[in-house]
C-alpha cells in the first residue's frame, strides 16, 4: 500500500512539473507561430550552397 503513495506522489509531482514547463514556454511565446512550420519545407533556402 505504501508503493502506492510513492508512485500516485511521484506522478502528480511530474504532472505538476510538466504543467510548469508549457505555461512557461506558452508565456514566452514559443506556440505563437502556427503557420511558418508548416511551410518552411515549401520555401526554397537560397542561403545554403552546395
Amino acid at each position: 500500500m505504501e508503493i502506492m503513495i510513492i508512485l500516485i506522489s511521484a506522478s502528480l509531482l511530474l504532472a505538476l512539473f510538466f504543467l510548469y514547463m508549457f505555461i512557461k514556454a506558452s508565456r514566452k511565446g514559443q506556440f505563437k507561430d502556427t503557420y511558418t512550420p508548416s511551410v518552411r519545407i515549401l520555401f526554397e533556402d537560397n542561403d545554403i550552397k552546395n
